[in-house]
């Protein structure tokens, strides 16, 4: 069968692996990582890929999210005319560790931990640039300075871009999240660096593609939330992560 799968750039490494190897047809619609700086957009552009591939793509059976919670930006997607499967995840993080219960156990050991993934070190995109504080990597983080400098004036711009980067006071380990997919020194060395300078003690932590893996295969047990046509995704604020509700409720 044919699957629609909406991802984040930041799982594209597995996905263009795991993807070839899957028994279903997966066409692949890959949003950036930068969309995450502001959840509103985010979800809107996820609702859009997804009310695109209903009009475009009746046949495909399901619409896959490579998407955790993220902070709440998938909450309030809904799906109107086919299955919405994605993980019970927080974020990406979840789904590279591989489930609920290895991220849980990462956040009582370590809870300021900043985690690198191959694929975004390498590519050194906007959402990479914003949050390492490297504007000069992003053009998408030098129109938004840019706009703020024209709404607020420079140095209200200068303090709001200061204090988008508070967040690395309270971190204390980087971790390079390693697929075994397409080993590179390179990006593990640019990780290691990066945590260096902001004075972090840096780790290498083996990823668990699992779950990537059972989406793409269509494997949905209780790993997986799966929406119904006019159910709509909602925070559960309890284990599950998620839950679906009637779209009418959002």
């Amino acid at each position: 069968m044919r699957l629609q799968l909406i991802v984040c750039d930041m799982l594209m490494l597995p996905v263009e692996h795991l993807a070839a190897e899957s028994p279903h047809e997966i066409v692949v619609s890959e949003l950036s990582a930068s969309l995450h700086v502001e959840p509103l957009p985010l979800r809107d552009r996820i609702q859009a890929e997804i009310d695109r591939v209903e009009a475009e793509d009746p046949a495909a059976a399901a619409i896959l999210l490579g998407y955790g919670l993220c902070g709440g930006a998938t909450a309030g997607l809904v799906a109107r005319s086919k299955p919405l499967v994605l993980p019970r995840a927080h974020d990406c993080v979840t789904i590279f560790l591989g489930s609920r219960e290895r991220y849980g156990r990462e956040q009582a050991t370590t809870p300021g931990t900043y985690w690198f993934t191959e694929d975004n070190v390498k590519r050194g995109n906007a959402f990479m640039g914003w949050l390492l504080g490297s504007s000069e990597r992003s053009n998408d983080v030098r129109s938004t300075y840019e706009e703020y400098v024209e709404k607020y004036g420079q140095e209200n711009a200068d303090y709001l871009m200061e204090a988008l980067g508070a967040w690395q006071q309270h971190y204390e380990r980087g971790a390079f999240l390693e697929t075994g997919l397409a080993p590179d020194d390179i990006a593990l060395e640019r990780a290691r660096e990066e945590t260096a300078r902001r004075g972090w003690r840096f780790e290498s932590v083996l990823s668990d593609l699992t779950l990537i893996k059972r989406l793409l295969d269509g494997e949905w047990d209780d790993e997986f939330m799966v929406l119904q046509p006019g159910e709509a995704l909602a925070m559960s604020y309890d284990e599950d992560i998620v839950k679906a509700v009637p779209a009418e409720q959002t």
